[in-house]
């Protein structure tokens, strides 16, 4: 029997970030994934500004990047007859320059059988056995005290797991949600779609127009050319198969080649196919995201269609918020309650970006229902008030009654430090050297105050020694004059973020007992004045 506290089923990109993740904050975990290695195919290939902020505060970000296509690609999207053909449009996605200016890092194109291996290395520095490729699971037993689980390995042989949680990262058609019974709400079978990976040099048309995808648009043909390496390595996304008559069974590496061609615009074309994978998307979300000791995170929560780029963004930072939550209760620093706003906090978030993926694709004449469009609605590639301006709102955040204007939260995004706002982006120096408050996160509670704000520095460093605490204008200098305006703050006011950069709480000035204030804020961050109940 293996006695482990977080059991790991799946191995793609949120199953591997959880278990980075857990390793970071200090808890073991067992990842099992079924099949022997990591994805094959390029599948997802957009992280966000939010999800690189992630990476960038455990240290993966140099390696993701260059595991990435050329940052050149990542300026545009073209829509074109074929790629020999007429243009139809260009697009540069207003989320890309939005995010230099509101994050320390920005967007990256790294397709998933690129990123996989970068998080596997790092998932498996932490420990001999923590990741098992080409074992799966075949038994689970749920109970009170956590699961019990049998796994056997591609040899056959079989073990018992005993965990106190298990993470479901098991995919859109996850085995365990089907076992725990847990309904999906949404569309299903939007549309069906063939995703060819092919080696074929496509420089000359290319090189002088770098493009992260190359949208296709014909009478009898709509796919999508996305760019992995920017010169002889795509994938090829065909769409809506059904609709002009295709099944998946017809896309032989012959077939594949016709297509192909077809739609650069060039008939001798040499093309290599490297592999091809048939998939429908759908727009469903669970209606709980937790059942006991069973968490679903990734596809096994939220199936969205691939238009926007949100389905492996919102999946790892689904692991982020479950990571340190566990991490906390497992330590005994927190409540079993603090669990609970995990679904609270993630689960409109999967909604809101499933619905707007959904309203992407049919705005693009991707589905059955609507073929006649073209072109995306203005959304599309430009949702900022998406990737930085979910507002959680659970018992892990303590309200201060503030209230943000926004008229559209898709576009729009207004930084903010009230609580549940991801906490802003300041620049500051320490040293002479640039870094940003983004740089201060993603380990443990961290204090930031004004430069009137050495009493509540004083408090935590007697009260709560984890705390990580930093005067701004006295440990770090705001040369530009930002950060009390960012953070709303007097200079004498403090404001606490959790270890995943989300404000916790805020005090806009300062307190008679800065001890007490602090003490009391913190208990209910980590929800440890009572329990919650169990989904």
């Amino acid at each position: 029997m293996i006695d482990v506290p977080v059991l790991i089923v799946g191995g793609g990109p949120v199953g591997l970030t959880a278990s980075i993740y857990l390793s970071h904050f200090g808890v073991p975990s067992l990842l099992v994934e079924r099949h022997p290695g990591t994805a094959v195919l390029p599948k997802a290939r957009a992280l966000n500004a939010r999800t690189m902020e992630m990476y960038r505060q455990i240290g993966l970000e140099r390696a993701i990047r260059g595991a990435g296509m050329p940052p050149r690609f990542g300026h545009m999207v073209m829509w074109a007859e074929s790629l020999a053909g007429a243009e139809i449009k260009r697009l540069e996605p207003a989320r890309g320059a939005a995010s230099q200016a509101l994050s320390v890092t920005g967007n990256c194109g790294c397709s998933q059988d690129m990123l996989e291996p970068v998080l596997r290395e790092r998932a498996e520095a932490a420990g001999a056995g923590r990741v098992r490729f080409g074992t799966g699971l075949v038994d689970l037993q749920c109970h009170d005290a956590g699961v019990v689980a049998r796994i056997r390995d591609s040899a056959g042989q079989e073990q018992d797991v005993s965990a106190r949680y298990l993470i479901a990262a098991d995919g859109a058609q996850s085995p365990i949600r089907r076992q725990l019974g847990i309904e999906r709400d949404g569309e299903r079978d939007v549309y069906d779609s063939v995703n060819i990976h092919c080696r074929v040099d496509l420089t000359r048309w290319v090189d002088d127009r770098p493009a992260s995808l190359y949208l296709i648009e014909q009478p009898e043909l709509r796919g999508t050319f996305m760019t992995i390496n920017g010169t002889d390595r795509w994938g090829f996304l065909v769409t809506s198969l059904s609709h002009y008559g295709y099944t998946p069974e017809q896309f032989t590496p012959a077939f594949c080649t016709e297509v192909i061609r077809r739609a650069v615009g060039c008939d001798d074309l040499a093309v290599e196919v490297l592999g091809v994978g048939a998939w429908k998307a759908s727009a469903l979300v669970a209606r709980h995201y937790r059942q006991g000791a069973v968490f679903l995170a990734g596809d096994a929560a939220h199936e969205m269609p691939p238009t926007g780029g949100f389905g492996l963004n919102t999946g790892v930072q689904d692991a982020q918020n479950l990571a340190w939550k566990l991490a906390s209760v497992l330590k005994g620093e927190a409540g079993e309650a603090l669990l609970d706003t995990y679904d609270a906090e993630r689960r409109p978030v999967g909604q809101a970006v499933t619905h707007s993926s959904l309203l992407n694709a049919l705005s693009m004449g991707r589905t059955a229902r609507q073929q006649e469009a073209v072109l995306p609605r203005k959304e599309f590639l430009n949702e900022v008030g998406l990737i930085f301006g979910a507002r959680y709102q659970s018992a892990a955040v303590v309200d201060d009654g503030s209230r943000l204007q926004v008229d559209d939260p898709v576009l729009q995004y207004v930084p903010s430090a009230a609580p549940g706002c991801r906490a802003p982006h300041v620049p500051l120096t320490r040293d002479g050297q640039t870094l940003s408050t983004l740089d201060l996160f993603g380990r443990e509670f961290v204090l930031l105050t004004g430069p009137n704000g050495v009493p509540w520095q004083e408090a935590a460093g007697r009260l709560h020694p984890s705390i990580a605490g930093f005067v701004i204008g006295h440990h770090l200098r705001d040369e530009e004059g930002r950060f009390l305006r960012s953070y709303g703050l007097a200079p004498d006011g403090a404001v606490l973020v959790r270890p995943d950069g989300y404000v916790a709480w805020r005090s806009t000035g300062g307190a008679h007992d800065p001890s007490a204030a602090l003490t009391r804020a913190l208990d209910m961050a980590l929800c440890r004045e009572g329990q919650g109940s169990q989904a």
